[in-house]
């Protein structure tokens, strides 16, 4: 059991690298939804196997064996390693838990912000219009969906990158990236190895909306140039957007710039091998999670009388 529940805490190690090559092979809107929905079962799957170290460390103990009804001690590997491996698993479920309250407290907060910020400007459909100083243009999620923008970024761009720039935004909310964005902050605090992964999945996000902001205005060279201009004007200005409100101006324009003028993903017959491997590895943890959890459940049940051993 041991041995198997301690894959799903190993795979994740080996997905900021194979990220990283699907966003490279694959279509930005594919690798979109293969590395998050990877990311967040491969974080499903460590949550699990820490929660069965805790659990087995927890039924080691008389008070706990007492309340699970255990007539018959329980069956696992030696103490030397099972107690090390609840007590660490304790600790890291709790600075898991630590964290990502922080981080949604954080964010809501900023996201009300943001809000009522959005509310007190003039809106023009779903494009609302902030007076501010600090050149910046980002896609904010709820209901409705607005493109929010500031008077100093509709300065810094004359009316065809305006255009473009709106083209990209409304693509983040009809995409629904946000909840993509959300996701790979949940998984970023559920295990450290998926943290750089958190920032591939936001440059996905970004790659997929400049694909349809090119598309929409049929200029991939405008496209460009109005996300390099954005972002030159936004650098120096800090914004209290939330993390999962996508902006033009965010990841490595530079890398983007690049892809929006070497032309569109042309797609291949073949399925890419980079997501032969980040579905195998997916699959892999979660046999080696529900594997591990099932054998736990058995043993439980032995130690507790109900089977034979």
């Amino acid at each position: 059991m041991t041995a198997l529940l301690l894959l799903p805490l190993l795979l994740p190690i080996a997905m900021p690298a194979l990220a990283r090559r699907a966003l490279d092979r694959l279509a930005p809107a594919d690798a979109l939804w293969v590395i998050t929905v990877s990311a967040v079962v491969l974080a499903g799957c460590s949550l699990a196997a820490l929660g069965a170290f805790v659990l087995t460390g927890l039924l080691k103990l008389p008070v706990f064996a007492a309340l699970g009804e255990l007539v018959h001690p329980l069956r696992t590997a030696s103490d030397l390693l099972v107690v090390p491996l609840a007590a660490t698993s304790v600790g890291g479920l709790a600075v898991c838990a630590w964290t990502l309250a922080r981080s949604v407290l954080r964010q809501l907060r900023a996201f009300r912000t943001a809000r009522t910020e959005a509310g007190h400007g003039p809106a023009a459909g779903d494009l609302c219009v902030v007076d501010s100083p600090r050149p910046d243009a980002y896609a904010l999620p709820g209901r409705p969906h607005r493109i929010v923008v500031t008077t100093a970024m509709l300065r810094s761009l004359d009316a065809a990158e305006r255009e473009a720039l709106f083209a990209h935004e409304r693509a983040h909310n009809e995409a629904g990236h946000h909840f993509f964005l959300a996701a790979a902050e949940l998984a970023a605090h559920c295990h450290p190895a998926l943290r750089p992964v958190r920032e591939t999945i936001r440059l996905a996000a970004e790659r997929a909306a400049d694909e349809a902001a090119a598309g929409a205005v049929g200029d991939r060279r405008l496209t460009a140039r109005a996300i390099a201009r954005a972002a030159l004007a936004g650098q120096s200005a800090r914004s209290a957007r939330p993390d999962f409100a996508p902006a033009a101006t965010t990841g490595p324009v530079p890398r983007r710039v690049q892809a929006l003028l070497s032309g569109p993903h042309v797609p291949r017959r073949a399925v890419p091998w980079i997501t032969v491997l980040l579905v195998g590895c997916t699959a892999v943890s979660c046999v080696a999670a529900g594997t591990g959890m099932i054998d736990f459940h058995h043993r439980v049940e032995v130690a507790q009388g109900d089977e034979s051993r």
